[in-house]
């Protein structure tokens, strides 16, 4: 089935949606049952879509969570308040005291705090790789080493991972994959044909798209999802009905917004590299981008967001840059309609285990779903400020 259609169908069960085209929402905490024997056998399907407690679900949680398995190709989906509940929920699913943990080093910096803060005081190593390393992961792995995770590609510098030889040379050892799909959307990338073992979405950011919801998501393989779905559960995590309906709605439109925003993003790519004040344009979609090959390999499309390198500029030239747009918006997450705008200055103070090549600051954009020409008007006034601003 065309990915297009299984946005349209995913999660729309009569058993969830009954008379209805969309399943509806479910607000509940308390499940109440007829008889005893009812309450024991909804205690006991931990492992299937059944009401017990409104922390497990209801059926609009149901919905939900089955059409993100039926997406990405998972065995079972727990569904978190936000992306970076996502990322916790998922590692300490798999880690404990003692144990060692490969983090991709180029990693949204949220995790990175995560490893070397929170993992850290609970006595979890964490050491940091190359994302461009591939399968000479083999020679960081320790024999405590139970987790690597990967980012593909990074959302702030775009490098593309090897995530077939990364996940091969995993399974040799016994060790958990882990990857932040959340750039891809469940409808760009298929995790689990490329051996990974748990995928994570940020759903806050296309899933929903139109930012105005906190969601996560980690889907699991057969083997992994008992684990994964136990610790969510014990943890407490959870979501309301309301934030999964919203998230459910927005999958409806996936494609066509994201086809939008690769156009639009693909054009702004493009005329950047044309830019003199720009080095360097990071768009894995673009055959100059180191990791072209890998990306063409493991991703039909690409989405919205980019960075691109200035070849010089000051901050006050940066602060030039970004202020004062008519379109793109200063601000974190991306994925809604609308444009947005961030930028870094010093990119290495970032990395640990690889180098960043570039001297000059790094701008992130998000192309929204504006009209291409209104955003290009946008970024040649933006420049224009940045010149005068020397």
């Amino acid at each position: 089935m065309h990915k297009n259609t299984k946005l349209i169908d995913a999660g729309r069960a009569k058993k969830y949606t009954g008379y209805a085209v969309n399943p509806p929402v479910v607000r509940a905490s308390t499940i109440v049952f007829d008889t005893f024997s009812e309450l024991k056998q909804a205690t006991l399907q931990r492992g299937n879509r059944v009401p017990f407690y409104g922390r497990r679900g209801t059926d609009t949680h149901f919905a939900l969570q089955e059409a993100i398995c039926e997406l990405e190709g998972g065995a079972g989906c727990a569904l978190y308040p936000c992306g970076a509940a996502a990322v916790s929920g998922a590692l300490l699913a798999f880690l404990q005291s003692g144990d060692h943990l490969l983090m991709v080093d180029s990693v949204y910096e949220p995790t990175r705090a995560l490893c070397d803060k929170l993992l850290k005081g609970f006595g979890i190593e964490t050491s940091y790789y190359d994302p461009q390393i591939g399968a000479g992961i083999a020679g960081l792995i320790k024999a405590n080493t139970r987790v690597i995770f990967m980012e593909s590609p990074g959302s702030l510098t775009f490098e593309m991972q090897d995530i077939p030889a990364i996940c091969a040379v995993a399974k040799q050892h016994n060790i958990v994959t882990i990857l932040d799909n959340t750039w891809a959307s469940p409808i760009l990338c298929q995790p689990f044909a490329l051996g990974v073992d748990i995928s994570i979405q940020a759903a806050t950011k296309y899933i929903v798209g139109h930012s105005d919801v906190m969601l996560g998501t980690a889907s699991a393989n057969e083997k992994h999802w008992p684990a994964l779905r136990e610790h969510s559960y014990l943890m407490g995590y959870c979501t309301s009905a309301d934030d999964a309906y919203t998230a459910l709605r927005g999958l409806r439109t996936l494609a066509v917004r994201m086809q939008q925003h690769e156009q639009s993003a693909l054009t702004v790519a493009n005329w950047l590299q044309q830019r003199p004040e720009v080095e360097t344009v990071l768009h894995p979609a673009l055959p100059s981008h180191p990791g072209h090959a890998i990306f063409q390999r493991d991703f039909s499309g690409s989405n919205g967001l980019l960075s691109f390198v200035l070849k010089q500029g000051s901050q006050q030239q940066v602060a030039a840059f970004i202020e004062g747009m008519a379109h793109f918006k200063m601000g974190f997450s991306w994925g809604g309609y609308e444009s947005l705008v961030t930028a870094t200055m010093q990119l290495q103070k970032l990395r640990t285990a690889s180098s960043w090549p570039y001297s000059g600051p790094l701008i992130r954009l998000h192309i929204g779903l504006e009209h291409v020409d209104d955003l290009l008007a946008d970024l040649t006034a933006a420049f224009e400020r940045f010149t005068q601003a020397s």
